[in-house]
Parts: C-alpha cells; structure tokens; sequence
C-alpha cells in the first residue's frame, strides 16, 4: 500500500469505487470506526492534513486521511494561469483565505520522503475533468501535487466502454434488460457510468420474477430518458420508416420536445451517411472503424444507424433530405409555426 495517493478527474464512478477498494483492502469495517479522518481542503491548509498524517492515534494501528478539494490548494496565480480569462469560479480565493502557506507543498515534500507508517493519505482533485478545457488545471493540479507519486486518472468512459459497463453493472445486479433498452439507459443519460448505476439498482426494483427490462420501462422511470424520443425519430426517419415516426413525432409534439435538436442529430446523421456512401463502406464496422480513424466519435449502435440510413437512401435522397432538413428547421424557427404540421409535412417528404 502505498503512503499517499491523488485521485485526478471529475469522473466520479471510478472514484467511488477506488475509494471502496481502498478501504476493503486497507481497514476491516472495526478499523474504520477510529482509522478514518476526513479534511476539506477548502477549508483547511494543507500543512494541517499533513501534520494529522503525522500525528500518531491512540485509537487505531492504521489510518486512512481522505482529503476533498484537492484543487483548492494550488495557488491562486496557478490557477488563474491555467483558466481563462474572465472565468470568475477559477479566480476566487480558496476556501481558507488563500495565501503562500495555505498552499506550500514543502510540508508534503518533506512527509513523503519519511511517510508516518501505517498512514494512507488519499488527495482528491476531482473538480476538474481531464479532457477539453479542464485539462490544463487537472495538469497544474497534478504538478503541484507532484510529490505524490501514485496519481489515478478518473478519465470520462466512452460511449462504448460505458455500454460495456451497463452490461457488467446489469449482470451483477440480475437485471434481466433488452439491448435496446440499455442502448437508450446508455444514451439518454450521455453515458455517465455513475448514473447509469444509479438507475439500474432503480429498476432492479422492476426485475423480480425474472421479468425483463424494456424500452418503456426504461422512458418511465429514467430522468431524462423522454428526450431520447428525439434518438428514436431520428433512427426511424433514418430507416424510412414512415407509419413508425409519424407516431414517435406524435410523442414528442405532445410532450413539448424541441424538435429543431431532432433535425440537427439527424442532419449529422445523413451527413455521415454521404461520407460512407463516397468511401465504399459496405458495414458497421467498416463504417465504426473509418470514422475513429478520422477522431470522430463512432459506436456499434451508431455506425449500425448510420449504416442503414445509408442503405435506404441514395446519395440524390440523402441530399434532398439535408435540403428538406434545413427547410423544416428554418420554418420551426419562424414567427408563430405550427410545429405538428411542418414536422409531419417533413416527414411525408422524406419518406416518399
């Protein structure tokens, strides 16, 4: 066990379950009622974290140090440098009234050159993500945590790998659950593991018996899971599947969706469907594999929709249908539009 480590990113699944392991592997559950101490970094300095790490307890032979907000003690001008200008969140001062012995790292260099044995310290610096512009302040974070050799990266999972994980998280909770479902609880929730989790321990709830988990179920009981409605109408439009999205666009009138998103999602949609007409691509994995290669994000389920939308559609109807695309988005967008009327119009064109 190593005598201190820093959790970096804001993925907050891994985290919690890094933090589980630790302690399972470190303290049995009599332990952790004395050998758990937990300090905000926010709020105190972090000579004072490292002065409890040295401390010894009349309690407990092993100690677990949980320290949140890691971030808040880089200094402020290393902050501001790696944030924007104008970003008022990053420029404020920390927590505890900022200053150079708020953030001196020299107490934490000297700690761990002769670590108090028996003591795990955790840092946790999970304010900022690892990706786009959170990236250079996890980089200054992890710089001036630089003493602290053990760094987990709690990096955001992809589209695949968080589907991967529904399906592992399903398994081990004995929810019985369509693929298309979990296609949806994935999607519809952006592919965030944590809630993903979330909702599947909800709706093992639903799975007694052996009963199966469906489409409806998940769009009754996820937050958020009706607007991935739009995602249904854009496969079906993508299938030419007419009867099929005139009801889903029923839906989605009455619920008070906005329909210009489902338009855009399909727009990309017909456009990646060109792009795989032009390059000869005959499958899904033709298609998942040609689009990575060029960095644009491209899933099973995905490449399958697109795949089909360009069996469907010859490269002239794909065409028509981006010029019918944008006619319906720029009429939705005028004075007082009767939204069923343009979308239905849409529809029927398209699907001609």
């Amino acid at each position: 066990m190593a005598p201190a480590y820093l959790f970096l990113g804001s993925q907050s699944y891994d985290k919690r379950r890094c933090r589980e392991a630790l302690l399972d592997a470190y303290l049995t559950p009599e332990e952790r009622v004395e050998g758990i101490t937990q300090h905000d970094l926010s709020k105190v300095s972090l000579a004072e974290v490292v002065d409890d790490a040295r401390a010894l307890s009349l309690f407990a032979t092993k100690r677990l140090i949980i320290a949140s907000s890691a971030e808040a003690a880089v200094p402020k001008s290393s902050r501001a440098a790696a944030a924007s200008e104008g970003d008022d969140e990053d420029g404020e001062e920390s927590g505890g009234g900022g200053g150079v012995a708020w953030t001196d790292t020299s107490s934490l260099v000297e700690y761990m050159k002769s670590p108090t044995p028996g003591v795990v310290v955790v840092f946790e610096a999970t304010r900022f993500g690892l990706e786009g512009d959170d990236k250079k302040k996890a980089e200054r974070v992890a710089k001036h945590f630089s003493a602290v050799k053990e760094v987990l990266e709690l990096a955001p999972y992809s589209a695949e790998d968080a589907r991967r994980e529904a399906q592992s998280i399903a398994r081990q909770l004995k929810v019985p659950i369509d693929p298309g479902a979990l296609e949806l609880l994935v999607e519809s929730l952006g592919a965030d593991v944590s809630r993903i989790a979330t909702e599947l321990e909800k709706l093992s709830l639903l799975a007694t018996g052996g009963r199966t988990i469906g489409e409806q179920d998940i769009q009754a009981m996820v937050p958020d899971a009706r607007s991935s409605t739009i995602f249904a109408l854009v496969n079906t439009l993508g299938r030419r599947d007419r009867a099929r999205s005139l009801t889903v666009l029923d839906t989605l009138v009455r619920e008070g969706e906005y329909l210009p998103l489902a338009l855009s999602f399909l727009s990309s949609q017909f456009r990646q469907a060109l792009i795989a007409q032009e390059a000869n691509l005959r499958s899904p994995q033709q298609i998942q594999s040609h689009f990575q290669r060029l960095g644009v994000a491209m899933w099973g389920a995905r490449a399958e929709q697109v795949s089909q939308t360009a069996t469907r559609f010859s490269r002239a109807q794909l065409e028509k249908g981006l010029a019918l695309i944008f006619e319906a988005d720029r009429d939705l967008r005028s004075a007082r539009p009767d939204d069923r009327i343009i979308m239905e119009n849409f529809v029927l064109r398209l699907t001609a």
